[in-house]
């Protein structure tokens, strides 16, 4: 009588969508880290036999986790960021790392113009003026317009592209900074970002994360950026000095913000909240059905190549 061959066991490190999870019960033994009463006990009961690690892109694993799974092959994140997961030290240890990429781009790319055309028409101050029955009575002050504007992108990969190419739409001047200029782009290249937004309207956000580009952002930019422009952050919160930000929308040094990403999610900085101009989501930029349904699948094909030794899909390392 052949032994029993016994599924893959992994560690899911925070919830996906049913379908996925659903997924994932059919083919492996999940260990569902967020749901443990005691982490690190589920982590020491399993620890030799988790071959798998499954995260989000914000979230991601700590080294002390990749350490703790002496057999750990793979971490598979559902995000396109890779700033959560230490890379070089999974490398040194021989762990596989996957990410979503491109099946991402449009969500995140519709909502940073959404973003850009909320904050700047101030729609949410208008939605509340509504809600608030204030219109029979009061007026709200003018906003700012959008078409025509110029757009700075820092950061002009995938999602920076996609932004800037549904700019267009709008007949906006599209400049950009990156680590080196793009070939193939037709927008013009901008050598540090104090330049850029010193001749921006918005500034869109849409770089990589990482400790070469923690708090990017900071108080040098925002006042190039000035008292009438708008930032949009659609990247990460470290890439923006977030106590920098604050003060400049509280002193009036910069027009308006709206952020989908911050330094410590979920906890945002209370002094947003008092604010008239800035708009803030939850982390929303790929939360979409079909997204997100794409996303997960990627992470089952990347874990199904992995176990069956074939090259994986969307490998980072």
């Amino acid at each position: 009588m052949k032994p029993e061959i016994l599924p893959p066991e992994i560690l899911l490190v925070e919830p996906m969508m049913p379908a996925v999870e659903q997924a994932l019960d059919a083919a492996y033994t999940v260990h569902r880290l967020s749901a443990a009463p005691d982490r690190d006990r589920l982590i020491a009961e399993v620890a030799g036999r988790v071959r798998a690690v499954v995260t989000g892109g914000g979230t991601g694993v700590k080294n002390a986790v990749v350490d703790a799974l002496p057999n750990l092959g793979i971490v598979a994140i559902n995000g396109v960021g890779t700033d959560a997961v230490d890379l070089e030290h999974c490398r040194g240890r021989g762990v596989r790392v996957s990410n979503t990429p491109d099946v991402l781009t449009d969500d995140v790319a519709d909502l940073a113009i959404g973003l850009m055309i909320a904050g700047s028409r101030r729609m949410m101050v208008g939605d509340r003026f509504v809600r608030a029955g204030q219109w029979p009575t009061g007026k709200l002050p003018l906003a700012r317009k959008v078409s025509g504007k110029k757009l700075g992108v820092l950061g002009l990969g995938r999602i920076g592209e996609a932004i800037a190419k549904r700019a267009e739409a709008f007949g906006m001047t599209i400049a950009y900074t990156n680590r080196k200029p793009r070939d193939g782009v037709s927008y013009r290249f901008v050598a540090s970002p104090v330049d850029l937004a010193r001749e921006s309207d918005i500034l869109m956000v849409a770089a990589s994360a990482g400790a070469d580009a923690r708090n990017m952002v900071g108080r040098a930019v925002l006042d190039a950026l000035g008292p009438d422009g708008l930032l949009v952050n659609v990247a990460r919160g470290s890439v923006v000095d977030e106590p920098e930000l604050l003060a400049a929308l509280t002193e009036g040094r910069i027009g308006g913000a709206a952020l989908d990403v911050f330094a410590d999610e979920p906890n945002v900085p209370e002094g947003f909240y008092r604010l008239d101009n800035v708009v803030l989501q939850p982390h929303q930029a790929s939360a979409t059905v079909e997204t997100r349904t794409a996303m997960g699948q990627l992470v089952l094909d990347n874990l199904e190549a992995f176990f069956a030794g074939r090259p994986l899909p969307t490998a980072v390392v």
